[in-house]
């Protein structure tokens, strides 16, 4: 697979309002979704949801980051930027998959984690160490997805994973390309420019060894059908799922270590 557009046009279709959302996959992918509220702390977190669902006749956890597709939606979710709660909630579901052996699958489209006061105030930074060293540890299959955009320690922090995938149109940086014009040249009319000296498509990272698959968004520069990507996903799912079950917990914290340590 080659790229075949810009950098900064993959950045626009990775933001685009009519993404397939988290709660979209889980529909498509998985049965019998019964999703979980509340970090049993402080609150819920529309930004982050997640539950238990089947993949084939496997119980697993999913896990995403939702975008909303109009105003009220993004209001509801915070326009994907979790807060506190979110991460919180998050790790609760995994050391609950890790107590009764699910595998985990996370889905992330976040332009970063919530940056308001009242964030820091409930100890955002915290929650996301946090999440960071726990994923580390745990003792079931991880496999992250990323779908649209992935924002710094906001996406990662649900991406401690023994594999990362990406699809074909999403990306995967420590900033946005406006934020990284804006320290570098001191001009985030640069952001076109600076997309593509972050190499951060599926493509950069895939080639860097960042990532470890890219799910196909086109066929012959045709765009392909939510079914079909869903389709395809499942499958591969199944496949790397099947892989990774066969581990020991030790073995599959090893593997992850080692994933994150060469880089």
């Amino acid at each position: 697979m080659e790229r075949t557009k810009t950098a900064n046009e993959i950045v626009k279709i990775a933001r685009d309002a009519n993404r397939i959302t988290s709660l979209e996959f889980f529909e498509s992918i998985f049965d019998s979704f019964t999703e979980f509220h509340g970090d049993r702390y402080y609150g819920d977190d529309g930004a982050i949801v997640g539950g238990v669902a089947f993949l084939g006749e496997l119980p697993v956890t999913v896990i995403g980051i939702q975008k909303g597709k109009n105003l009220e939606e993004n209001l509801a979710t915070n326009f994907g930027s979790p807060s506190p709660e979110g991460y919180r909630k998050s790790l609760r579901l995994m050391k609950q998959a890790e107590k009764f052996n699910r595998p985990i699958i996370t889905f992330v489209n976040t332009p970063g984690a919530f940056c308001g006061i009242e964030a820091e105030e409930r100890g955002e930074g915290e929650a996301i160490a946090n999440n960071l060293y726990e994923m580390s540890q745990l003792k079931v299959p991880i496999i992250s997805i990323f779908t649209g955009e992935g924002g710094s320690g906001g996406a990662i922090a649900i991406a401690v994973a023994n594999e990362v995938w990406m699809l074909e149109n999403s990306i995967y940086s420590i900033l946005s390309p406006e934020g990284f014009a804006s320290i570098l040249w001191k001009d985030s009319s640069r952001a076109e420019e600076a997309a593509e000296v972050m190499k951060l498509t599926s493509f950069d990272l895939k080639e860097l060894e960042v990532i470890e698959k890219i799910i196909p968004e086109t066929r012959d520069e045709e765009n392909l059908s939510t079914e079909e990507i869903c389709d395809n996903l499942k499958e591969e799912l199944l496949i790397k799922i099947s892989e990774l079950s066969k581990m020991t917990p030790e073995e599959l914290i090893e593997q992850r270590y080692e994933r994150f340590r060469k880089f």
